[in-house]
């Protein structure tokens, strides 16, 4: 089991496990914005990388409204249902 440190106010990691790898990229790629600014340009970016490299993957845009609170319950649960893979843009 993987300890995951989480930036959030959590007094004791949570043991998580993590995802075992796909062998390759086919599915649904959800890219997180976390609305810190010029996380977008990083997305810009990977989502033009990954649709010129990994033709049988799908990219999809998700943005939280700000990055001082977790993400929103909903916007997580929307991800979770329509992707099967994501990435969280941080950046400055």
């Amino acid at each position: 089991m993987t300890t995951i440190l989480d930036p959030t106010d959590e007094r004791e990691p949570v043991a998580r496990q993590t995802t075992p790898r796909p062998t390759d990229l086919r599915g649904v790629v959800g890219l997180l914005d976390i609305s810190k600014p010029r996380g977008n340009v990083l997305l810009d970016e990977l989502a033009r990388l990954l649709t010129d490299h990994a033709p049988g993957l799908e990219v999809r845009r998700y943005k939280k409204p700000t990055f001082t609170k977790p993400c929103p319950d909903a916007l997580r649960q929307q991800i979770r249902d329509e992707c099967d893979f994501v990435v969280e843009g941080l950046a400055d």
